[in-house]
């Protein structure tokens, strides 16, 4: 199926962008979510006479995301769980744990945007991970895992 690209999608191309993608994909995720509609010809007329626009809307979002993103570098993220002797969690440290704890700190952060390199952490300590804002704005936090002894 081919579609325009209403939005920048990782992986697959830019604002205006005429691409070709599985059924599947376009009708279940990109339609739905508004990144992209079918290339009929009545679309790219469309899409043409709103492209200033939408680059315009992008161009805002990625500056929004952009401030955002130079308040909450070097932000450090503590959080409290049970832990052994050995320094291991009785649990885990999931994104929506450390999303719920910027939000608390005044950061607009979706636990989708958090995103963990080596999965959920088990372990007592520092850890970086990247909070993805935007397709092109990227942040590191440090998460500061302390231990409370049950």
């Amino acid at each position: 199926m081919q579609i325009i690209l209403l939005d920048k999608v990782v992986n697959l191309g830019n604002l205006g962008e005429i691409v070709k993608v599985k059924d599947g994909y376009a009708r279940n995720f990109l339609i739905p979510t508004g990144r992209a509609r079918r290339a009929t010809e009545a679309a790219k007329a469309e899409f043409e006479a709103k492209r200033a626009e939408l680059e315009k809307a992008a161009a805002e979002k990625l500056a929004a995301a952009q401030a955002q993103g130079e308040k909450l570098a070097g932000t450090t993220v503590k959080l409290t769980q049970k832990a052994g002797v050995d320094g291991r969690l009785f649990g885990s440290v999931t994104n929506h744990d450390i999303a719920e704890e910027l939000n608390k700190q005044g950061y607009n952060v979706v636990k989708s945007q958090v995103r963990l390199p080596n999965g959920p952490i088990k372990v007592v300590g520092d850890n970086t991970v990247t909070v993805a804002l935007h397709t092109d704005v990227a942040v590191e936090v440090t998460v500061s895992v302390y231990g409370e002894t049950a």
